[in-house]
Formats: C-alpha cells, sequence, structure tokens
C-alpha cells in the first residue's frame, strides 16, 4: 500500500493555538498509510475576483500548488462566532477559483473541531461540512468534537490519554476512507 498525501489545514492562525497542537498530535497519531502536512493559510490575501488574472497573487498560487497533488484533507478548526474561522473560509475560496479549478473537488476529508467550551466547536464542524458539500469534498462522517480542549492538552503539547486513543481511532477511520474514496 502506498502512502497517501493528506493536506492538513488548521482554522487558527495563531501560533500556539488549540487547533494547531491538534494538528500536531493527530499527525503523530495517523497511520504509516498516511502522510499529514499542514498547509498554511495566514498569508492567504482576501479572495477578490479582479486578482484571478494569468498571474494571481503568488501566495494563492504556492497554497494551490500544495493543495492540488493532496491524496486528502484534513481541517482541524476552532470555532469563532459558532462558525468556521474567515481565515479558512478565504483557504476555500482560494483553492476553489478560478472557476473549474478547484484543487478540492473528490478529495475524502475529515474535520476536528476544539474549543474551549463545552460542545467542542459542533457549530464550525457543521458550517465547515456546507460548503465541503458544494466542493465535492466527501466527508467522513465520524465527527470530532474536543469541548474543554484546554484541558485535553498537556503542558509537553501532547493529548491527554483517553483523547489520544480517541484522536488515534478517529485517524484509523480516516486512513480507511481515503482509501475507499481514493481508491484503495
Amino acid at each position: 500500500m502506498s502512502t497517501r498525501q493528506i493536506a492538513v489545514l488548521v482554522g487558527s492562525l495563531r501560533k500556539e493555538s488549540f487547533s494547531r497542537k491538534v494538528a500536531h498530535n493527530l499527525i503523530e497519531l495517523a497511520p504509516k498509510s498516511l502522510e499529514l502536512a499542514i498547509v498554511e493559510i495566514g498569508d492567504l490575501p482576501l479572495y477578490n475576483q479582479d486578482l484571478e488574472t494569468e498571474t494571481p497573487p503568488q501566495a494563492w498560487q504556492a497554497f494551490r500548488d500544495r493543495v492540488r497533488p493532496a491524496q486528502g484533507l484534513l481541517f482541524v478548526t476552532p470555532e469563532y462566532n459558532r462558525s468556521v474561522p474567515g481565515g479558512l473560509k478565504n483557504a476555500l475560496d482560494v483553492g476553489s477559483r478560478p472557476y473549474g479549478k478547484s484543487v478540492w473537488g473528490g478529495k475524502p476529508g475529515a474535520i476536528v473541531s476544539c474549543s474551549p467550551g463545552h460542545i467542542g466547536g459542533f457549530g464550525a464542524n457543521h458550517h465547515l461540512r456546507q460548503p465541503m458539500t458544494f466542493l465535492n469534498v466527501p466527508l467522513l462522517q465520524q465527527e470530532a468534537y474536543l469541548g474543554s480542549v484546554d484541558k485535553l492538552i498537556q503542558a509537553d503539547g501532547k493529548l491527554v490519554p483517553a483523547t489520544a486513543e480517541f484522536l488515534g481511532k478517529f485517524m484509523q477511520s480516516f486512513a480507511a476512507w481515503v482509501d475507499k474514496i481514493a481508491g484503495g
């Protein structure tokens, strides 16, 4: 079995965010059949169709070039005002254009949302599912919400054992999903 390349998009732009820490743990927990790499979204100019010329912004092109070869997508996001952060939504828009050249289509995906609040980013998780339908990203139906995430990450950045076990099983399910959708 070959290793599948997975683009990881972290919704929070903060360097020490809970989402980024969770993403790094997911990279470590992933089965050997997946190779995960974070694709940064923080330097993407806001999508503006006027800039979609023969020479779009370099950051857009670099982002598209990083996501395009990926065989799967993993989104790790906090919840901002019961939705996804603006930077993540902008990344979706940048990757979906120009029309007919989306980098998202047909790639299996999964979402992990987290929040210091008790409902674990439920609103963000479900809002992110809406554009995934339009972008033709078949999502793993297993949902992962990490409520009280500030209590699930230890001082060394590692997850508490029960959460690591839960996310390890989630990553096994995601690997099977990627194989099923991407052709295993």
